[in-house]
């Protein structure tokens, strides 16, 4: 995506890190019908990490849309 400005990628960044939650959030239900407790705990810690990781990305990007760019200048 070339020529895409600051707002636009940390904005688009946000909508894919929240349709990435989103799924996260719908798989979790679905767990208990695989009758397996061993692979449920498997699945749920490899959950874990997806969403501890996609928080990492959205405050990444709050953290650069809150910077003050103005000392660059």
């Amino acid at each position: 995506m070339r020529g895409m400005d600051r707002a636009t990628a940390s904005k688009e960044l946000r909508d894919h890190c929240n349709t990435v939650s989103l799924a996260v959030m719908k798989m979790h239900p679905l767990l208990n019908a695989l009758g397996d407790d061993a692979t449920k705990g498997e699945i749920v810690k490899a959950l874990f990490e997806i969403t501890k990781n996609v928080e990492v990305v959205k405050k990444q990007t709050m953290r650069l849309e809150k910077r003050d760019d103005t000392s660059l200048l």
